[in-house]
């Protein structure tokens, strides 16, 4: 088998990705974080493509935490412009070819522009069912689960664990089978606490603007070589 193809046996239904190490790239080569992030998003758009081809059925990728509201505004800021422009470049190719965007996160929180862009495409591709691609806007895990709290307590439901997901950001997609993390960071950062009970972690040394299909390829044949036992012998 060469090493640009996957096994295709036991393959992932969803990969979600944590895409650090965009502000270091752009520091090593003495640019500015906001190239590091530019140089991010061409990735991101590479990586939908290779899962299209790869018939891969959901991704999720990590793009702003609520943690991330702590850096300075010339870069939130920057990621806003970035954000704008996938959203305003990629609309109608994705709903062409049947791709659902998918949001993860509190939005209200977003410039009003912005949170119009984001509703526009989601409501545009929703009845999209070839590929799902989820975008965590704003988005913590820990935030997550106490809202999902607060709502279930409101709605007088049963506190199960089929109840509880209905109310996860998550709802209607499967949890990941394996989480990938780029950039050499063993952690998950407050990224789909809940989902990831028995999620595959995948690390690599390779900053996000570097990874490609055949890193992806790569990450998705570990998956494939794994035995995932979700806590049985």
């Amino acid at each position: 088998m060469k090493k640009t193809e996957t096994r295709q046996q036991n393959m992932p239904a969803h990969l979600a990705f944590i895409m650090d190490g965009n502000g270091r790239w752009a520091q090593k080569r003495l640019l500015p974080r906001k190239a590091g992030h530019r140089a991010g998003v061409i990735v991101v758009k590479k990586i939908i493509e290779s899962a299209y081809e790869l018939k891969l059925k959901y991704i999720t990728f990590y793009a702003f935490s609520t943690e991330n509201w702590k850096r300075s505004p010339e870069e939130i800021n920057a990621l806003f412009d970035i954000f704008r422009e996938f959203l305003k470049d990629n609309k109608t190719s994705y709903k062409q070819r049947n791709i659902r965007i998918n949001v993860l996160g509190d939005i209200g929180r977003f410039p009003l522009d912005l949170q119009k862009a984001i509703q526009e495409i989601v409501t545009e591709t929703k009845t999209c069912d070839l590929l799902t691609v989820s975008i965590a806007f704003n988005y913590g895990a820990r935030d997550e689960i106490l809202r999902a709290v607060k709502l279930i307590k409101e709605s007088g439901e049963d506190i199960t664990d089929e109840n509880f997901k209905k109310y996860l950001y998550t709802k209607d997609i499967p949890d990941p089978d394996m989480i990938i993390r780029t950039s050499g960071e063993l952690r998950i950062s407050n990224f789909l606490l809940y989902q990831a009970a028995y999620s595959e972690l995948y690390f690599t040394d390779l900053y996000w603007p570097d990874f490609d299909k055949k890193e992806l390829i790569k990450a998705i044949n570990s998956y494939s070589d794994r035995i995932r036992r979700f806590g049985s012998v």
